[in-house]
């Protein structure tokens, strides 16, 4: 028997030293909590078509989608978290579709915000990152 793992993908997307980071408004458990844009990989997608395709939906921008961010993360139920890179292409400004807010995050503000689980494992990582955009 083929057993295929769940993936769920998140972008860090970094614009002038900060991350976006998106607040849950559902379910229940997870609502107010904090977590990067993304979603599930359906059949047939890369990860960089589906954090394309789920950024568009849950920001309304187009992103490219850069390296990975960090190790694989296992989740609840045998699904993994994996994180890229990705900045926005374009003009677009992105606006909370299906959370309650955004905001854009600088390393020292990362621990602000009460992330899920899964998200806070990855903060070293994404601290790096951002200290590594500042760099560029």
């Amino acid at each position: 028997m083929l057993v295929t793992t769940r993936v769920i993908v998140g972008a860090a997307i970094v614009r002038s030293g900060s991350v976006l980071a998106q607040q849950r408004s559902y379910p229940a458990e997870a609502a107010g909590l904090w977590e990067l844009p993304g979603g599930r990989v359906e059949p047939g997608e890369s990860d960089a078509l589906a954090l394309r395709r789920e950024c568009a939906e849950e920001l309304g921008v187009t992103v490219r989608v850069g390296s990975r961010v960090g190790p694989e993360v296992d989740l609840p139920g045998g699904s993994v978290l994996r994180i890229y890179a990705a900045e926005m292409a374009g003009d677009g400004e992105p606006h909370p579709v299906e959370h309650r807010a955004l905001r854009w995050l600088t390393a020292a503000e990362l621990d602000t915000v009460e992330w899920l689980p899964a998200d806070r494992v990855l903060l070293p990582d994404l601290g790096a990152l951002l200290a590594g955009a500042g760099q560029s």
